[in-house]
């Protein structure tokens, strides 16, 4: 029961930074979706003056900002795939 213990505990602090490192990755990516976005809304918004962003979007942007990557980044990818906008590298 000792040596399943110990394996449990070292792999799990083996898993740590990996999971901080994924982390670090999703704030980087939704900040990039963010700044794609804002990017072509700003575009849209000269476009046809007076129409106002998607509330969701806004949802979204400030999601990723608390940290809560995993619900924000698959609004922002849906909405610039549905825009037909590229997506930013997730590297």
């Amino acid at each position: 029961m000792k040596i399943v213990t110990k394996s449990l505990i070292v792999g799990a602090s083996l898993m740590l930074p990996v999971v901080a490192f994924a982390q670090s990755n999703d704030a980087k990516y939704c900040e990039a979706l963010t700044s794609k976005y804002q990017q072509y809304a700003g575009a849209r918004e000269q476009q046809h003056r007076g129409q106002m962003l998607d509330a969701t979007i806004g949802t979204a942007i400030a999601k990723c900002k608390a940290g809560d990557t995993a619900t924000g980044i698959p609004v922002l990818e849906k909405a610039l795939k549905d825009a037909k906008v590229d997506l930013p590298s997730r590297t």
